[in-house]
């Protein structure tokens, strides 16, 4: 139920890429949490009303499951502007929908309500949200998911400490080191009884026993395990939480390592228990002395307000250079025509060794309202820097609007160095505000990265790329969750064009997106010509484009209406006789208020590294809370010096992507230049019609199908499933760019010194199975460097025992590998060989494990643990049916024709 549709910790020296939680543990009690209700969500007292008894209950189990180290202190709610102002609420400072720990929202589909938690990191890595919907947080699930304060905390434990569901809804079932079929549980101290359903009458379901899969050795897949009501095992939390006994998370003495579940696919088969006692949180929260239960958890209520956006520019002397200054009020413009919300209050400082106010609060209503701003954009650089200064005049200009600093943005850019910058750390933290930096060329102050993690706002770097300044302040939208009002960048794209020579491109428009649509073509030295044409045939021409007032070297073409779905085609002409920059950009929003749109989202695992620690590059493709699968996802990374590296990411289960299909598309970066910051940006687009909208979540939670009580099996309704044939949609070609922040590098060696430390990638995904007297393996090939190249040979292993491989790999008999030669990265790999000196008989288990060498012989780690069985089914003898009466607890079973009543 983790919906893999973060991964990170949070010391303010260690932040995530883009989403900054504002948790911390002091003394045993988590406080800063936010919990944040979308926009979209009808105004509902009882709401509030439930999240507040739902995190009391969390609070006092979770105590008790971590042996009295933590429980939950203070809780922020965010409530929502589209709601009523009361009294009690008072004004969020730096929380916010979009940096919210949970997300209260409705699923994009009308079924959809199990609770999840969106995580893709790697193990112990933090998730990003746990979503719960209003309906979940609304009606009684006890009997599905067991009480909501449980829940919670199973969701809790994937969220902070980065551990994995113990259950596996692909893989239900395996067979046991002591030749049994079990379920896929932790611990297996669990019991209930595996049934498959025949039909069902009035009131009772008649049962059959489980056969076994005559190609697998497995139960049949209409198998489902029931487990009893009552139980005597207190684990696991991860497994199943709404079984009352359970109180704990599975530990190294009750761990289930064979089970095929993501917590041992992730975590080496390490415990639940063992990898939180390993996170930062609990190096020192030492347990509670007594026998008290923890104080209850303090609430307070947070109504967000209407957007406050200050900017603070620098045009100290050295702006002048490379063309900063132009390039700044470039961006700056686009940022108040295209992509600040209508409805929001702007204001603008510029600064140098003096700050001066240049616009107070002006309310962006109406297409003009931008130009009073536009107007006063600095025509010249001169001066010194001091960014102190900038910032109170920007905090000034709020409060003078009569605003409240808190909860207010500041877009603060500079290029120059200011050793006074932490004289003002105290004021901006008391400030309540939120600041996103942007660092311009390399000599920016090392310090700007403090005041974004300090208030947790959004970092960028941009040097010798000519859109970076365009593409940070296109990715600073509104955090309010109100999706369809933000702006989207459907193409930035710089252009050096030869003199007297025309170049040709396309943007695809889909049917998602096209109100406020706007194309815009920058240059460097003369004003191109510029065509411009519609999927219809409409064309624009260079005299449709309006050029500023201010000479900003900019040409802007506002389309009329809704823009035509469908590809669009521009054709530019460099009428000069020397060669010239140019650039192209083109901003959106949704169709509709009701449309929900396709976006996309970058960020890098950490924001700081030291080398050699890989880093690994996360992309999601979404339509609401549903994956986009099948598209070309590219990550620009962009070093301090200038040098690019083009990676594109892979969404295959596979190196540095935890789950197959989810529509997170992930690749390790190993590739550093230097130290200092680096920069990320992401182009998602589709190609021919590939792309579709995965309608399954991934890891859901657990939904019980139903218990045994005193014999008898109780059935819940069961789950809405989607249909296998709407499993999936088609989405039509779109284009999607995005910036993904900075991170910052330190420790690397200059560039071009390249000894190998990164070996090649862990393979996760071995499979195995007998055929006739052989054994069939296929995996996904590593890289060379992680999942890069060709990782230069294999080296497999086999034994009759779990434990050789597990804990002694090196000395299990070795397969002949001389025939086998690693193909490229992200490939499938297939092997097939006789298990010499093994023979192979009916009931033989094989266990399997492989390891990628580097030819400077670093080796992979060894890969998850395959097991292969030899299985010839018996003759069937006819089993008679075992008529065990079973209750419903609903009055329909959906997707059953028969009515099903309750006693």
């Amino acid at each position: 139920h983790l919906l893999f549709p973060g991964a990170f910790y949070f010391t303010l020296h260690l932040l995530p890429g883009m989403k900054s939680s504002m948790v911390n543990l002091n003394n045993n009690g988590y406080d800063g949490i936010v919990i944040a209700i979308n926009p979209g969500v009808p105004e509902d007292e009882k709401l509030i009303q439930n999240i507040k008894e739902m995190v009391t209950e969390a609070s006092t189990y979770l105590f008790h499951a971590t042996k009295r180290r933590v429980y939950f202190r203070n809780v922020s709610i965010l409530i929502p502007m589209t709601w009523k102002s009361k009294s009690e609420y008072s004004i969020p400072k730096q929380e916010s929908y979009d940096q919210a720990d949970v997300i209260v929202a409705n699923p994009y589909l009308k079924y959809g309500d199990d609770p999840y938690t969106l995580q893709y990191g790697q193990c112990g890595e933090r998730g990003q949200y746990i979503h719960f919907t209003p309906n979940f947080l609304l009606t009684n699930n006890l009997p599905i998911y067991g009480s909501r304060g449980r829940v919670f905390v199973h969701e809790w434990a994937h969220l902070r400490w980065g551990i994995f569901d113990e259950y596996n809804v692909d893989r239900p079932f395996y067979i046991s080191r002591r030749n049994t079929i079990e379920a896929t549980r932790c611990s297996t101290h669990i019991t209930g009884i595996n049934v498959v359903f025949k039909e069902c009458q009035g009131s009772s379901c008649i049962t059959r026993p489980c056969r076994r899969d005559s190609q697998t050795g497995l139960y049949e897949a209409k198998c489902t395990f029931i487990p009893e009501k009552s139980q005597t095992a207190r684990d696991s939390i991860m497994f199943v939480q709404s079984i009352d006994s359970v109180t704990e998370f599975c530990t190294a003495k009750t761990h289930n390592t064979e089970a095929p579940n993501l917590q041992n696919k992730m975590c080496s088969s390490r415990s639940t228990w063992d990898v939180i006692m390993d996170s930062d949180d609990f190096q020192n929260a030492s347990p509670m002395k007594g026998t008290d239960p923890p104080p209850h958890p303090t609430f307070s209520l947070l109504k967000s307000k209407q957007r406050v956006v200050c900017l603070v520019l620098d045009k100290s002397g050295s702006m002048s250079s490379e063309d900063r200054l132009l390039r700044m009020n470039q961006a700056a413009e686009l940022y108040l025509i295209q992509i600040i919300e209508k409805g929001s209050l702007v204001g603008m400082v510029t600064f140098e060794s003096l700050a001066t106010i240049l616009n107070y609060l002006t309310d962006i209503i109406g297409d003009n309202a931008y130009e009073k701003i536009t107007a006063n954009l600095p025509r010249e650089a001169s001066g010194g820097t001091s960014i102190c200064s900038g910032l109170r005049a920007g905090f000034q200009a709020i409060i003078h609007s009569n605003q409240s600093t808190s909860g207010s943005e500041i877009i603060l850019l500079t290029d120059g160095e200011d050793d006074q910058i932490s004289s003002c750390f105290e004021e901006v933290k008391q400030s309540g505000a939120v600041i996103h930096t942007i660092a311009l060329g390399p000599s920016a102050a090392r310090e700007l990265e403090t005041l974004s993690n300090m208030t947790g706002g959004y970092r960028f770097y941009a040097n010798k790329d000519i859109n970076g300044l365009t593409d940070a302040f296109s990715r600073i939208s509104s955090r309010s969750g109100s999706i369809t009002q933000q702006a989207i960048q459907l193409e930035s794209k710089a252009l050096n064009i030869t003199g007297r020579k025309w170049l040709n491109g396309t943007v695809p428009v889909d049917s998602t997106v096209g109100n406020d649509t706007f194309f815009v073509v920058t240059w460097t030295i003369q004003k191109p010509e510029i065509l411009l044409q519609d999927p219809k045939g409409t064309k624009y021409e260079t005299s449709d484009f309006r050029v500023d007032k201010l000479n900003i070297r900019s040409a802007r073409l506002r389309i009329p209406g809704i823009a035509e779905t469908g590809t669009w085609t521009y054709s530019l002409l460099n009428k000069h006789a020397k060669s010239q920059m140019l650039t192209v950009t083109m901003t959106t929003r949704a169709r509709s208020p009701t449309t929900l749109p396709v976006i996309a989202t970058a960020h890098m695992s950490r924001s700081t590294t030291h080398y050699p620690s890989p880093m690994i590059v996360y992309a999601q493709v979404s339509q609401g809370f549903l994956p986009v699968l099948g598209i070309n996802v590219t990550a620009i990374i962009e070093t301090e010096d200038g040098h690019q590296v083009i990676l594109e990411l892979w969404d295959n289960g596979a190196g540095a992507d935890t789950v197959k299909n989810d529509g997170i598309y992930s690749r390790y970066f190993t590739e550093y230049h230097g130290n200092g910051r680096y920069s990320l940006k992401v182009h998602a687009q589709t190609r021919n019609n590939m792309a579709r909208l995965s309608l399954r979540q991934q890891n859901r939670a657990m939904y019980i199908p139903g218990y045994i009580e005193n014999g008898k099996i109780i059935l819940n309704p069961p789950r809405p499933e989607v249909k296998d044939d709407v499993s999936e949609a088609k989405v039509e070609d779109f284009s999607r760019l995005t910036s993904g922040g900075s991170f910052t590098v330190s420790g690397a060696p200059p560039a071009g010194s390249r000894t190998p430390v990164f070996p090649p990638g862990k393979i996760t995904d071995l499979e195995a199975k007998v055929k006739e007297d052989h054994i069939q393996l296929s995996w996904t090939a590593p890289g060379n460097v992680l999942d890069k190249g060709k990782a230069n040979s294999y080296i497999i292993r086999i034994s009759k025992c779990f434990l050789d491989l597990q804990e002694d790999f090196d000395n299990a008999a070795l397969v002949n590998t001389t025939s086998l030669i690693p193909k490229e990265a992200g490939s499938i790999e297939n092997f097939e060989f006789k298990p010499e000196p093994f023979k192979i008989e009916n009931g033989t288990k094989f266990y399997i494990a492989i390891q990628a060498i580097h030819e400077a012989n670093l080796t992979s780690e060894v890969s998850n643990i395959a097991q292969a069985t030899k299985f010839i089914p018996p003759q069937e003898s006819s089993v008679p049916a075992l008529g065990t009466k079973i209750f419903a607890t609903s009055l329909a079973i959906w997707g059953l024709a028969v009515i099903l009543s309750i006693f």
